[in-house]
This record gives C-alpha cells, sequence and structure tokens, in this order.
C-alpha cells in the first residue's frame, strides 16, 4: 500500500519534478526520492553544505494504477536490497572477500526492477553504508545486518522511476525548513545509528558472507526469509 501524500527534501524547491532529473549514482539509480514521513523529509532537507531547506509536498493522483517493488518486504530480502545497492553506489572494496561478494550478489540476487514504476525501501544513509560495507568484508553476520535494517532508524524512501510515476505525482506545496532544528536532528539520527552499529558485538556465530559464497546460497533459499 502506498501512501497518497509524498514529502521531498531539498535546499530548494521542487515544483516540478522530471525523470532523467536525478544523480545516477543515489541507493536505486536515477529518479526522484520522497518519503511518507515529513519529519524524515525535513531531516534529509537540511545537508551540511546548503543553507537552505525545503520539503515539497506531493499528492498521487487516485485511480493510477502503479506497480510498486518493497525492498522491505517479502518476496524481497536484504540480499536484494543490497544487490541494488551494489549497482548503483560506489563501494570502496579493498578486501578481496568484498570484492567476490559483490559479484556473487550482483549475479544472484539482483532483483529486476525495471519494469516496476516505484521501488520503495530502506535509505542508506552513511550509517548503513558502513553496516553494509562490513557485511560485505565479513565482519558482519547476516543476522546483524538484518537486525540492524530493522532497527529503522533512517527510515524508508520511495523511489519514483518511470513515466508513469512522474505524472501521477502532483505538486502541491512547499515550506521552509528551520535548519537550526532539523539538521541537529540529522545528525544525531546518524550519531544514534553508529552507536548501535558499534555496540554490535563482533559475533562468533551467525551467518557470514563467507558461508553465503561457499554454500552458493540462491535467491529462494528459505533461510533469508
Amino acid at each position: 500500500m502506498l501512501e497518497s501524500i509524498l514529502f521531498h527534501g531539498s535546499d530548494h524547491v521542487v515544483d516540478h519534478p522530471f525523470r532523467g532529473g536525478g544523480k545516477s549514482h543515489n541507493d536505486y539509480g536515477s529518479g526522484f526520492y520522497c518519503t511518507p514521513d515529513m519529519e524524515l523529509a525535513r531531516e534529509w532537507a537540511c545537508s551540511s553544505g546548503s543553507t537552505s531547506a525545503f520539503v515539497n509536498h506531493y499528492s498521487l493522483e487516485p485511480n493510477t494504477s502503479l506497480t510498486v517493488a518493497n525492498l522491505s518486504a517479502p518476496p524481497y530480502h536484504v540480499l536484494n536490497w543490497l544487490a541494488v545497492l551494489l549497482k548503483n553506489r560506489h563501494f570502496d572494496l579493498r578486501h578481496p572477500l568484498a570484492r567476490q561478494a559483490k559479484e556473487y550478489l550482483l549475479q544472484t540476487f539482483l532483483p529486476p526492477l525495471s519494469a516496476f514504476d516505484i521501488v520503495r525501501g530502506y535509505r542508506a544513509d552513511d550509517s548503513y553504508f558502513a553496516i553494509a560495507s562490513s557485511f560485505l568484508e565479513g565482519a558482519l553476520s547476516l543476522e546483524q545486518l538484518q537486525h540492524a535494517l530493522r532497527l529503522g532508524t533512517l527510515g524508508e524512501q520511495v523511489f519514483m522511476q518511470s513515466e508513469k510515476a512522474f505524472e501521477a505525482l502532483v505538486f502541491l506545496t512547499a515550506e521552509t525548513v528551520d535548519r537550526s532544528i532539523y539538521l541537529t536532528r540529522r545528525q544525531q539520527r546518524d550519531v544514534q545509528a553508529r552507536n548501535e552499529f558499534r555496540s554490535m558485538a563482533t559475533a562468533a556465530e551467525g551467518t557470514f558472507i563467507l558461508d553465503i559464497l561457499r554454500q552458493s546460497w540462491k535467491n529462494d533459499d528459505p533461510r533469508l526469509r
């Protein structure tokens, strides 16, 4: 189920989002990223390199049939989400195990998302990015990775990628964001996520990326459900 009102945080008013205007190296590729959570949008509008911040409000036209892939819900699982990140984001993978893991995850777990109008899933802020990298390097178990994502401290995003999705998105209004409040909240949220990550003890047991490679896990493996 997709919410009818969505928000986009930015350093400017975006009254006419258009397909192809986004950066290609974002989490899910080039498109338009929103959230149903206004508070998160206010935080995401406040980057350290800008002096202005806005939350843009949009509605989705009713009676528009849009296909949605929700990477946070079955039939998808955490390795699908990670494979999408590996395809689109830049990971500095110096460890040979991490490079091998990247190739295997892309070949085995990358879901076909191009046919969907909208993709929904976790936002890979710096904290989640660090957690994902630790898993690829063999320092974090699959169970710890899943637990970290379930904490949900950084929220979910709604990624508009098809022309049909852009046509259904209607600009309503934009409001300024108080950076003195929301930049601090964004930084505090990131610190909280990092502290939770550091508090995870190195697991002696569990499933690690090396186990997945050695056992040749596939996308339909019941252990991923």
